[in-house]
């Protein structure tokens, strides 16, 4: 590197140092607060990554690179984008406050030019290993334009480590042959709490070599390199290498004085090293030991550079000192710590900066303000503008209906999925399919044996190959639209989430579809909210569900999963019970997942559908018997949007049952034997009580805020019920997922369901031991409105 660029880039770093601590210093200690509550931020943790991401974004990084940047160093890319013209004075100033910018860098909620949201930590880590895998799934397609190979870059903080989900993802890109991935490991050797155990950088290299990647060391800057050479300097780097973690982080804290004490304690009676040490002051002995490699931009650039001539995946262990240049370098009790109004008033005067003059972006440095925006808008990473693609949709072929008399909507949805894979559409080259390990078992199979398992490199199926009768047609190829995974729910998630930004990250539209059992939802939950919050577009479809899966017991059996459905942010849950329902919903799935109009909400239901999303459908094992194939507009429409009448109530109805999912038969067999004895009996078929409810909710809220007429879905369904009728819901998951009907026009209501972990039996014991079957039903019904005699056959 020579002198010049050395010298814009230290101009750059300084820069970013300042501005990512004044940032954090305005939100906590400048900015009016009005509920007294700590507003935080990490300064220590933004000054360990500035030098690195000096490096990166301003000397090595090309447009087609992505980057998740460690969460704690959002200040720092914040002000990047600043001096790039991305972000705004107005939302620094703003910074953790409403409408400002991010604690953390956010797709969805920040305007700069975030590549993948990070915030809970690990996630941000593995996405980029999934992400080059679609990179990699892309290159291989004859839709997809010929792009330039980026890297997936991930910034990570050595505490960050412990994250289980991260060791989960170098397994899998290990077996996925990864390339193009680097992951930059902040070494500095602090964690939230304290200080992190001896010798792990030697455990982070072993594993990491373990699964194929290139680990390099970035442990000693430019000037501890020269002064190794120096008489006395390996007895300098002998120290260095032996030196406790923290005992290294609290000299960094108390600066050079203490550095000569320590050093020449325990080395200086050798004469080489002493005059090596006497040989600088305290300010230049400070210099020298926090000269680490993480910190040498000369030594970072250089090294980057190096190991950008392959495209093996590397492990950078980048050695850095929390904190460093700031006041609060090293101390062990950083990570949340703020420098006080004093240590900021001398950090102001250190950096040069005038008072009044705090946010000017070259104030303070030997450049004007048009030459640093001229170094900066030449830089190869940001020369492009902003870096979020567009791909056109793909038009859906209309539902798939299937003819099967009795079938469940499991196997519906892999019929359905197999007629897509046999017909030329063009949606059909778009679907990339997925599962852990549960291919067969979920119904993907037929879709694998007409498309296809992903590799880079062609794998035969040996036992097609020596004959060998199987019912899966398992070859690997360029050519094919199925990546297989290892039994990790939350690899499911992240590869989900970076094929569902694949429009965005890549310019190309993919249709991803990963199935999964019900219950393990919960297992993946974190890297699925994950995905939500950064608008990735995918279809999960979770089976078996409930405790239909009767012989599985409690472990294989969900209860929880329709709560989670509709709690989920950027989710549309659906429970279809039929297979024209299931054939609908899939359909618009496809469709819904493409889309990216505005916010204004369909004033029909009130629901924000020209957003787009993603879909989780809660499917089933259960084979039941289908009614006459339904394909009127009202029906299709009403499956949409979350129910519609499947008898629907006389003007003098007692009765509603309201049901989701696969116990409709225990419902419409209870509604005929109630309806001998109540009156214009109604029975509601509910496909998602998720839409219901946020329809309703939203609704609401469009009354308070002027729109008296507003009226969602299900209020125009229960409106017409005379106020004495009441309600009955069922399915098979928790009762709470309907039990709120009864709060939309105020009738009494009856929420079966299931509340505790299943058990082994049939599907008729489990329904009978939880309350799910027809009795129950028309139990309740005798229940909640007494006075009228209801037939038991089998009294509970």
């Amino acid at each position: 590197m020579d002198t010049s660029r050395k010298a814009d880039l230290k101009a750059i770093e300084q820069k970013l140092l300042w501005l990512a601590c004044w940032t954090v210093h305005n939100a906590n200690h400048l900015r009016e607060k009005t509920d007294g509550m700590k507003v935080g931020g990490h300064q220590a943790s933004c000054a360990s990554m500035v030098s690195i991401m000096t490096a990166l974004y301003f000397h090595i990084l090309r447009p087609e690179d992505r980057v998740a940047v460690k969460p704690h160093a959002s200040p720092v890319f914040h002000a990047m984008q600043y001096l790039a013209g991305n972000q705004t004075r107005e939302k620094l100033e703003a910074f953790r406050a409403y409408g400002g910018a991010q604690s953390y860098p956010s797709r969805t909620k920040d305007i700069d030019d975030v590549d993948f949201s990070t915030g809970s930590v690990g996630l941000g880590v593995a996405i980029t290993a999934f992400a080059s895998m679609i990179q990699d799934y892309l290159k291989a397609k004859p839709f997809a334009a010929d792009r330039p190979d980026g890297r997936m870059i991930a910034l990570v903080g050595d505490a960050e480590l412990d994250e289980g989900n991260v060791y989960e993802a170098l397994q899998e890109g290990w077996k996925h042959d990864l390339r193009n991935t680097w992951w930059i490991i902040d070494y500095n050797r602090q964690s939230l709490d304290g200080v992190v155990r001896e010798g792990l950088a030697g455990r982070i290299e072993a594993i990491f070599g373990a699964f194929g990647w290139d680990v390099v060391r970035i442990k000693y800057g430019a000037l501890q390199r020269a002064a190794f050479t120096e008489p006395g300097g390996e007895a300098l780097r002998d120290w260095i290498d032996t030196c406790p973690n923290a005992l290294y982080s609290a000299l960094s804290f108390q600066g050079g004085a203490a550095w000569r004490k320590r050093l020449l304690d325990d080395i200086g009676d050798q004469g080489a090293v002493t005059r090596l040490i006497e040989s600088r002051s305290d300010d230049e002995l400070q210099e020298l030991m926090s000269n680490l490699g993480g910190h040498c931009l000369e030594t970072l650039a250089d090294t980057f550079a190096e190991q950008a001539r392959h495209d093996r995946p590397v492990a950078f262990v980048a050695y850095t000192i929390k904190g460093w240049n700031t006041p609060l370098a090293g101390h062990k009790d950083n990570h949340a710590g703020l420098m006080t109004p004093a240590q900021m008033e001398a950090f102001r005067i250190q950096m040069g900066v005038r008072e009044g003059h705090e946010w000017d972006p070259a104030e303070g440095l030997d450049l004007d303000a048009g030459t640093l925006s001229r170094l900066v808008a030449e830089t190869p990473f940001f020369a492009a503008g902003r870096r979020h693609h567009q791909a056109a949709p793909v038009a859906t072929p209309g539902p798939v209906l299937l003819d099967d008399r009795t079938l469940s909507t499991q196997a519906g949805f892999g019929k359905i999925l197999d007629q897509l894979a046999k017909s030329d559409h063009p949606l059909a080259d778009r679907i990339l399919t997925t599962s852990p390990d549960v291919t067969v078992s979920t119904n993907l199979g037929p879709f694998v044996n007409r498309r296809g398992l992903f590799a880079r490199d062609m794998l035969a199926d040996t036992f097609r190959d020596q004959r060998i009768p199987s019912a899966q047609k398992w070859a690997f190829s360029p050519t094919g639209q199925h990546i297989e995974l290892g039994i990790a729910e939350m690899n499911l998630f992240l590869l989900l989430g970076a094929a569902g930004l694949s429009h965005s990250l890549f310019g190309e539209r993919l249709i991803p579809v990963g199935t999964l059992y019900d219950p393990f939802i919960s297992r993946g939950l974190d890297a699925l909210n994950y995905a939500c919050y950064q608008d990735a577009r995918f279809m999960v479809v979770a089976t078996p569900s409930g405790v239909t899966l009767a012989p599985e017991g409690g472990a294989h059996q969900s209860v929880a999963t329709p709560l989670i459905g509709m709690s989920q942010d950027g989710l549309a849950a659906f429970e279809p019970a039929w297979l024209d329902e299931l054939s609908v919903l899939m359909d618009w799935s496809f469709d819904y997942l493409q889309r990216d109009g505005d916010s204004d909400p369909d004033e029909r239901t009130w629901l924000r559908d020209e957003t787009g999303g993603s879909v989780y459908l809660r499917l089933s094992t259960r084979s039941l018997e289908q009614p006459a194939r339904r394909e009127d507009d009202a029906f299709r429409q009403g499956v949409i949007d979350g129910a519609y009448w499947l008898r629907e109530p006389g003007p003098n109805c007692e009765l509603v049952i309201a049901y989701q999912g696969a116990v409709a038969p225990e419902a419409i067999e209870a509604a005929g034997r109630i309806g001998t004895d109540r009156r214009d009996i109604g029975v509601l078929a509910v496909t998602s009580a998720d839409r219901l409810n946020a329809g309703w909710h939203a609704a609401m809220r469009m009354r308070k805020r002027g729109h008296r007429g507003a009226r969602s879905h299900i209020e125009r369904l229960l409106g017409g019920l005379p106020a004495h009728c009441t309600l009955i819901t069922v399915l098979d998951g928790h009762p709470a997922t309907l039990a709120w009907l009864g709060g939309v026009a105020g009738h009494r209501t009856a929420a079966l369901g299931v509340e505790h972990f299943g058990q082994t039996g049939t599907v008729a014991d489990l329904y009978h031991h939880y309350g799910i079957d027809t009795d129950a039903i028309v139990a309740a019904a005798s229940e909640i409105a007494p006075g009228r005699p209801v037939r038991l056959v089998n009294p509970i």
